[in-house]
């Protein structure tokens, strides 16, 4: 089975100087042609050539050019949410290696890609909330939930099947902070999926069992625990602050 593990601290500071220099490379590029472009444009009006049009391979070249800056704002997009993320991190875990910081990062905007009822604020403001704001990888609760997401080991186990990662033992697989993200961004997806949003959050904090029941007696004042009547509030407040931060 593929390794999924994430590169060690050094080679994840040495892929993101990579993908930084490659980015550069990319922009560079991009303006050299934008240039070449509105050079010949010009000539082909100076010198009465006829419209640049006519001529089908500066059309297909203005096409490329069009594309990638499009696939540029995409990127840059990208680029500030990792960021932006980045920045939450180094506020509650300054001492978090920058290269860690980043792959984190990234997985978590990976993860509000690929689920479209998740995005960076609210997987951010979960794993700020579950860690006790402390965004260190091996925290551990007295229920015996690990790891950033804070995921029992007996869920891990089954969601881990379900996303290729081979199952070794409960501390090298949830202390992994890149397949913690990636277990319990699914677990959350799906009770969200099923329990809506608040649903869903008591669900995760609380257990499937005891929400389920909540919904199906029309959210019954009662029901939920103390915990998790604070929980859900917490969650929003988190969430609602990493929306206005400026990386």
């Amino acid at each position: 089975m593929t390794d999924l593990s994430p590169p060690k601290p050094p080679e994840m500071a040495k892929a993101k100087k990579t993908e930084q220099k490659s980015e550069m490379v990319l922009l560079k590029t991009i303006l050299t042609i934008s240039f070449i472009v509105l050079c010949v444009s010009a000539a082909y009006k100076i010198l009465g050539l006829g419209k640049i049009e006519s001529n089908p391979r500066l059309t297909d070249l203005e096409k490329s050019l069009r594309d990638m800056r499009a696939a540029m704002n995409i990127d840059s997009v990208r680029q500030h949410k990792i960021q932006r993320i980045m920045r939450i991190i180094s506020d509650h875990n300054p001492e978090m290696p920058s290269g860690m910081r980043y792959e984190i990062a990234d997985e978590i905007h990976r993860m509000g890609i690929l689920y479209t009822n998740l995005d960076v604020d609210l997987i951010c403001a979960i794993i700020t909330h579950e860690s006790g704001g402390t965004w260190e990888p091996e925290v551990r609760s007295e229920s015996g939930a690990l790891g950033l997401m804070q995921v029992m080991p007996a869920t891990a186990l089954w969601i881990a099947r379900y996303e290729g990662i081979s199952w070794t033992s409960p501390e090298e697989v949830l202390f992994n902070p890149i397949y913690n993200i990636r277990i319990g961004c699914r677990q959350l997806s799906t009770y969200i999926e099923m329990y809506e949003l608040k649903g869903g959050l008591a669900a995760y904090n609380g257990g499937e069992k005891r929400a389920a029941e909540w919904i199906k007696n029309g959210k019954a004042k009662g029901m939920l625990w103390v915990e998790i009547n604070s929980y859900v509030p917490q969650i929003d407040r988190l969430y609602q602050e990493y929306k206005t931060i400026i990386p």
